[in-house]
């Protein structure tokens, strides 16, 4: 298998699936700062011309969420997607929570402080989006008390999904006043098989 990704993207939580899983396979960089993303060999992989994507074999798969997921059936004996159909719905309801009612605010937040042309930047949208994760990271943080992970007892696909975007609310200063979310954060990171924290891979880009 091959993973193409980039330093403080979404990338990290595919390689945390992978590490988990203590899979076989190969990083190839994709260096958005330099346009790699913009090239037609990766445009064929990724018409969107985003990382990461995964390729097995002649399978080729975008979007971190999806790739954790397929990754994590393709070793269900490792245990990231739970053996009884109740709790992987569960876990299936946690992960499309995250990409949807936390990262999707996340985004939002940082299109209009850094992403977009300063002309297209509108401040309302950022408060406004600050305002949608609040709301919704205090909802996970009162599904994590008295819980270590998200679903059950161990590890799952939500996790690997969810920690990134706490590592990245983190950085904004946006679970500052959600002690659950934090002690989460620090204990899913705490983990061997985790990978970078976002400030590390950006200090890595910076000093390249």
């Amino acid at each position: 298998m091959k993973l193409y990704g980039f330093g403080p993207t979404r990338s990290l939580r595919a390689l945390w699936g992978l590490r988990e899983l203590d899979a076989d396979f190969e990083f190839i960089p994709v260096n958005l700062l330099a346009g790699d993303h913009k090239h037609p060999d990766f445009l064929r992989l990724n018409p969107a011309g985003k990382v990461p994507v995964l390729v097995d074999g002649e399978l080729v798969i975008p979007e971190s969420a999806a790739i954790v997921l397929y990754l994590a059936d393709k070793y269900r004996e490792k245990g990231l997607l739970p053996a009884d159909l109740a709790s992987r719905a569960h876990v299936y309801r946690w992960t499309l929570f995250a990409v949807t009612e936390l990262e999707q605010p996340l985004w939002r937040i940082a299109k209009h402080t850094r992403l977009y042309p300063e002309a297209k930047r509108l401040p309302a949208d950022i408060a406004l989006a600050k305002e949608e994760f609040l709301a919704m990271a205090a909802i996970l943080e009162t599904h994590l008390d008295g819980r270590r992970f998200i679903v059950g007892d161990t590890v799952t696909v939500a996790d690997c999904v969810t920690a990134y975007l706490i590592d990245w609310a983190n950085e904004i200063h946006l679970i500052d006043g959600f002690a659950r979310l934090g002690a989460y954060l620090e204990r899913m990171y705490a983990r061997p098989t985790a990978p970078q924290r976002i400030a590390e891979a950006r200090k890595e880009i910076r000093a390249a």
